[in-house]
């Protein structure tokens, strides 16, 4: 039961903090924004080529 309410606790001061962020620099949080979906989709695309060349494609 205490768990949860740590978890929650936590789960607020993060939001709290990311929607700080957010306000106090837009630009720097859209580029952030960016770079992680950029490393994910270049780790998708990476993933992807390296079953294409196990297959033999």
């Amino acid at each position: 039961m205490a768990l949860d309410k740590v978890k929650k606790v936590v789960i607020w001061v993060v939001v709290a903090f990311i929607a700080y962020a957010i306000f106090t620099s837009p630009t720097r949080s859209a580029d952030i924004v960016h770079s992680i979906w950029q490393i994910l989709s270049d780790g998708a695309g990476s993933v992807g080529t390296f079953f294409d060349r196990i297959l033999g494609r």
